[in-house]
């Protein structure tokens, strides 16, 4: 293991960051820098009114709210709200997280660059086919014949992975390696690059789980799909408990591990200038904490405990925002017991700091600016670090469900029907309104016909007492025509114009009633196919936004902090959502239909079998290290079937009756399991039956595993 101070102050501290050494850390004079936070902290607030006010609408929506601009007349009894945004909100967001966490994993990967550097992409090894089998017994394989070129032909390449190991880089000076893939049918091909980014792959997919991102992701899908942008933030370095009982007594495990979260999008203040997170030269976090969360910060690196006692001695200070009470729907909490605290990430200008009386250190004092994080709470600096990230990166994700054009925050489910959704509450409150006043008679009354001080409310056997005067009718009764059927077909008109606007047709989250070609099961798959265009889109920002950056700060979190040098490498994290997106039954129809093309022998070389079965497995939602064999197993079964051939009587071979399993229909799957039936027994022919197929060679029982 390579020295790396930042991976020992990681296990020794409860986050990662920065060095105890931070030139910054000491300063105490900060009232400049406090007034530089705030007032950036006000730029950007004032920049996103607009999108409050976006966010405000679409949240009303959701939870089927009328906002304080709806004015209702006296005429209006109805107050109806039609929730067919939550409807398409949740739909949406159905589908982002079964694009997260298809196949129970999270969609990344990783894998070396086209042309990788610094590791080799192929090395090969001659076997000696002349060399005889070890057994389990025999003497353990060494390096010694690697340099001779001496080794068994029933060597593995997983054999040859677990030896060399972290070794791959020396390879090309081996004698019997020789850098690129082996050609002939006794070389063995072994890719260090690979091997490198699967293990690197694994253990940042085993840190997300251990983080519990997932959830943290969910959050951050949901309001992508309401709102119209998720945040996430990470990965920081954090202390898990294990739990576990010593002797009866609770003694957990402390691990230190990189971890995530989700940042509310209401509480995110981006630099106004920016369209996206590469773009962003600050960005400003608020959160609101209680004083047991505040004295929590005294825990970690760099956070001022006697500055920290001061603000808590000063008392809560939390200010709250117009929109707080809006989305805490309308229920006003006049007093709030918590603590403002404003964190900053972003770039200072290094004269900024000398005009503020700061000593910057000589190391860096021929820096034009200089990255930094900023704690502040009631006018104090709570924390003052240098950026410990290499390369120098702003810890935050910022991924829209929509684009929206020269603007940094995205456009949502919610935002695309507003106006839909509007026309569906207006002609829904017309229809409720016209079917109560066509439902019941209006009475006109002639009081000139009618004896005084009667009671004219009307019930069924009501008696009116008629005066004498000119003939004719006392009491007319008006019925008022119904036209709800036209008001309720400008509500579907409406709701059909909401599918258009979001791209989410109805059928996908469960409408009923589909005629046409929904009605069969491949027509439903077409409509799927044709509508699942506009969330391509979407998945395609999930990848490009948040995937593929939040996994490359894990692949950078772990070489900076915690190094391994059997996981460094030329390597490039990929986001897989979007091959997500294709339905398991069209991809294993697909898989399937390929397996068929293959049977042909003389294609048969250029099938990778392995990998097939695999995503087979896969997208029949079966876990493949469980139902499939790797090659070194593979190899062993189809060496055991063919002992197991070998060993059948010689009546079988002669041209006796065939297995019972190929009789019941049991295929070559189990070829050689079946007995022979003797005369007498039932499934018994006594004519003599054609000769039985040579057994399959290894190789191709194996699935075309590699000679």
């Amino acid at each position: 293991m390579a020295k790396n101070e930042d991976k020992i102050f990681l296990e020794d501290n409860s986050v990662g960051l920065p060095d105890p050494k931070d030139p910054l850390s000491d300063i105490v004079n900060g009232s400049g820098l406090v007034s530089f936070v705030q007032e950036r902290y006000s730029r950007s607030e004032d920049a996103r009114r607009q999108d409050e006010e976006r966010w405000l609408r679409a949240y009303l929506n959701y939870r089927g709210i009328y906002g304080p601009d709806v004015k209702f007349t006296e005429a209006e009894k109805s107050r109806v709200f039609i929730k067919v945004t939550k409807t398409k909100t949740l739909a949406a967001y159905g589908q982002i997280t079964e694009v997260l966490f298809a196949n129970n994993t999270f969609p990344l990967s990783v894998e070396p660059t086209t042309l990788p550097e610094g590791i080799l992409e192929h090395v090969h090894v001659e076997t000696d086919p002349n060399l005889k089998k070890l057994d389990e017994n025999a003497e353990k394989l060494t390096l010694d014949m690697f340099y001779s070129g001496k080794v068994p032909n029933n060597f593995t390449i997983d054999d040859l992975e677990e030896m060399l190991g972290s070794s791959a880089k020396t390879l090309s000076g081996l004698d019997g390696l020789k850098s690129g893939p082996g050609v002939t049918s006794t070389s063995l091909t072994f890719s260090p690059a690979m091997i490198a980014a699967k293990k690197m792959q694994k253990k940042i997919i085993d840190q997300l789980e251990e983080s519990n991102a997932n959830k943290q992701l969910r959050a951050a899908a949901f309001e992508m799909a309401l709102l119209g942008t998720g945040i996430m933030k990470g990965p920081f370095a954090v202390d898990k408990e294990y739990p576990n009982w010593k002797d009866g007594e609770y003694d957990p495990v402390i691990k230190t591990v990189p971890q995530t979260s989700h940042v509310s999008v209401w509480d995110f203040y981006p630099d106004p200038d920016a369209s996206n997170m590469d773009e962003a030269q600050y960005t400003i976090e608020r959160h609101k904490l209680t004083r047991s969360q505040l004295r929590a910060l005294k825990k970690r690196p760099m956070f001022r405990s006697k500055i920290i006692d001061q603000v808590i001695l000063e008392g809560e200070n939390y200010i709250k925002k117009y929109w707080e009470d809006d989305i805490n729907d309308f229920h006003p909490n006049a007093d709030i017991e918590r603590f403002e605290v404003l964190e900053y990430w972003g770039s200072v200008d290094v004269d900024f700091l000398e005009e503020n009386d700061i000593d910057i250190p000589r190391e860096l004092q021929n820096a034009d600016e200089l990255q930094v994080n900023i704690w502040i709470c009631g006018g104090k600096i709570l924390r003052l670090v240098l950026n410990p990230f290499k390369p120098v990166r702003i810890p935050y994700y910022a991924v829209p469900y929509e684009l929206n054009p020269y603007s940094f925050f995205g456009v949502g489910i919610a935002e695309n029907m507003d106006d839909t959704q509007t026309l569906m509450n207006g002609f829904m409150r017309l229809s409720v309104d016209n079917a109560v006043l066509s439902g019941n008679l209006i009475f006109e009354v002639d009081e000139t016909n009618l004896v005084p001080g009667q009671d004219l409310t009307m019930y069924p056997g009501k008696v009116i007492r008629r005066q004498g005067g000119a003939p004719g009718q006392a009491i007319f009764g008006t019925k008022f025509p119904n036209v709800s059927n036209e008001n309720l077909q400008m509500f579907d008109k409406a709701r059909q114009l909401a599918d258009e606007s979001t791209g989410m047709p109805s059928f996908a989250h469960g409408q009923t009633g589909v005629s046409g070609v929904g009605r069969t099961a491949s027509g439903i798959s077409m409509l799927m196919n044709a509508a699942s265009g506009s969330i391509k889109t979407v998945i395609k920002n999930l990848d490009d936004y948040l995937l593929r950056p939040i996994g490359e700060a894990f692949f950078a979190f772990n070489m900076q902090f915690d190094y391994d040098p059997e996981t460094a490498g030329d390597l490039e994290v990929k986001a897989r959502g979007t091959e997500s997106l294709m339905q398991n039954e069209v991809r294993s129809q697909r898989l399937l239909q390929f397996l068929q093309v293959v049977q042909n022998p003389q294609l048969a070389p250029f099938a990778k079998m392995p990998y097939i079965v695999r995503e087979i497995a896969k997208s029949m939602d079966l876990d493949p290290d469980l139902v499939s064999n790797n090659m070194e197993e593979a190899a062993k079964q189809a060496l055991l079937l063919q002992n197991m051939q070998g060993q059948q009587p010689p009546a079988e071979a002669a041209g006796g009756p065939p297995p019972v399993s190929d009789m019941t229909g049991g295929g070559g799957g189990n070829m050689g399991v079946g007995a022979v039936a003797t005369p007498g027994e039932q499934g018994f022919a006594g004519n003599a039956q054609a000769p039985a197929a040579p057994a399959a060679a290894p190789a191709q029982a194996a699935g075309g595993m590699p000679q």
